[in-house]
């Protein structure tokens, strides 16, 4: 497994070009979704909403505010990673019902630790700069995607290069709690791309990992 897993992180790059006549299988997705629904963040809040874009016209939209990068409307799924711009109590008392509910707790037991992320969240600090907190979240929940996908055979592409408030409007972000972060084309690796085959540049680990 530990030779898979390193095989497999070498095979990934970010694709350049995807053959827009492979499909990921529905079976395949599913375990990519639960994926995303499986990734861990700060708290178990989970302040990100996956955005699943595959209606072409759609994404034809969205092309010339991502840098008119073709692997927006070739690629098999196009997921849109949207994050939250505020953790308010409408929000927590979602939260606290759904750990009541899933663990079969009283809601009054879990009280202590809601005091303790209002205190960060809301009170706190990092409250000023919530969203920024949450995009850094929703990056976790990117790699993961990547590194799954990975194992599956499966390519990817993230995406900064786009205009997050065109974004917004165009898939009514702006009306919600959400606002997008970033992006990531999913699919399968066109032969004509020609970055499939360089060689990855990677510093030596002693530049980038130091034990203490």
């Amino acid at each position: 497994m530990t030779n898979q897993l390193i095989e497999q992180l070498k095979w990934r790059y970010a694709v350049k070009k995807f053959d827009n006549q492979k499909k990921i299988s529905s079976q395949d997705w599913k375990a990519l979704e639960e994926s995303l629904i499986l990734t861990p963040s700060s708290y178990g809040l989970q302040p990100w909403k996956f955005v699943v874009v595959q209606e072409p016209k759609v994404r034809k939209l969205l092309t010339p505010h991502s840098w008119n990068q073709t692997q927006v409307e070739d690629c098999s799924h196009f997921v849109v990673f949207a994050a939250r711009t505020s953790v308010n109590d409408a929000y927590l008392d979602f939260y606290f019902d759904e750990i009541s509910r899933i663990r079969g707790v009283a809601k009054e037991s879990t009280a202590g630790y809601r005091k303790m992320i209002a205190s960060d969240l809301q009170q706190g600090p990092r409250s000023k700069n919530i969203a920024e907190w949450a995009v850094r979240q929703s990056y976790i929940a990117l790699g993961n995607l990547m590194t799954c996908a990975a194992l599956l055979k499966i390519d990817t592409c993230p995406m900064e290069g786009i205009s997050p408030p065109q974004y917004d409007e165009i898939l009514g972000l702006n009306k919600t709690d959400y606002r997008t972060a970033v992006a990531c084309a999913v699919g399968y690796r066109s032969s004509e791309d020609k970055y499939a085959l360089a060689k990855k540049v990677r510093f030596e680990p002693e530049k980038l990992i130091q034990t203490i």
